[in-house]
């Protein structure tokens, strides 16, 4: 089955490139961002445009396409899961499978900020735009926007987010902002995820843009997630991160989802690369939250 995924997309893209486009034309869009539960259970696959291919001890797990498609499709199947995200390679092949009916569909927008470069928090627009989500029928766009007190590149990256927020609000499609406040610690970006932190970030994201009526929030659980989940009226999706225990992460997701503004979860590596390498089984045991 890997295989024959493999040759079709390939075969497609080699001598009948325009069959993305077909496929995004044809494919039926979902009727809510929300699922049976009332809540949105997202799995994102955007790691690898950053060069963030590392999963537990593995440095490469990612990096192989072959498998992280069919990872994907494993999980794209489960009972209510309802989209995805990821950037225009991975969301392509995706098209091509048909595996995106009844899914809602983000694309990602800026992927400038590699990993461990001297420049991440410059986190330039390289992915999705505005026009190109709308043209494709998504249902709107993801933006990391990490806030880096000390760093001059911060403000043309709160201005970068705002302007994409307005661009997807004029256009009626979701504006999924990602917020982090980071500092670099000894030479890396390091995201602050303590409660104060994650606070500020959320105030601060929340006021990006013209326009809020078609934005989301992407925000990673921490501990006193009701003083997080106060600090905007903004709908939230909760983020999984990579999880190292695993029955400790999915009681935290479980507690804040209970919260009034979080609509559900965006959850990548820790679904597509459980430890016990069952994809469907972690997928399921998220859905279970909801």
């Amino acid at each position: 089955m890997l295989s024959d995924n493999v040759n079709r997309i390939v075969e497609a893209r080699v001598s009948d490139p325009g069959a993305v486009a077909a496929a995004a034309a044809r494919r039926v869009r979902s009727t809510s961002l929300l699922g049976e539960h009332s809540k949105a259970m997202i799995i994102a696959a955007d790691h690898p445009a950053r060069g963030a291919n590392g999963v537990g001890g593995d440095p490469t797990a990612m990096a192989d396409r072959f498998k992280l498609l069919d990872r994907l499709c494993v999980a794209l199947e489960r009972p209510g899961v309802t989209g995805v995200l990821a950037t225009a390679d991975i969301l392509d092949d995706l098209l091509l499978l048909g595996v995106l009916d009844g899914k809602s569909v983000f694309g990602s927008m800026n992927r400038a900020g590699l990993a461990g470069s001297v420049f991440e928090i410059d986190d330039r627009f390289t992915g999705y735009d505005a026009e190109t989500i709308a043209a494709m029928r998504f249902d709107g766009g993801k933006m990391l926007t990490r806030i880096a007190l000390q760093d001059p590149a911060t403000p043309s990256v709160l201005e970068n987010t705002a302007r994409a927020v307005d661009e997807l609000n004029d256009r009626q499609l979701i504006a999924l902002v990602e917020p982090f406040l980071s500092t670099w610690q000894d030479g890396r970006v390091r995201n602050d995820l303590s409660t104060d932190a994650v606070i500020k970030s959320v105030t601060i994201a929340s006021g990006l843009g013209r326009r809020t009526a078609y934005t989301w929030l992407k925000l990673p659980v921490v501990n006193d997630m009701e003083r997080v989940l106060a600090a905007s009226t903004l709908p939230a999706l909760l983020l999984g991160g990579e999880v190292t225990d695993p029955d400790a992460a999915f009681a935290s997701w479980g507690k804040a989802l209970k919260q009034p503004t979080a609509q559900g979860l965006v959850v990548g590596r820790s679904l597509l690369y459980p430890s016990d390498g069952d994809v469907a089984g972690a997928v399921d045991r998220a859905v279970s939250l909801l």
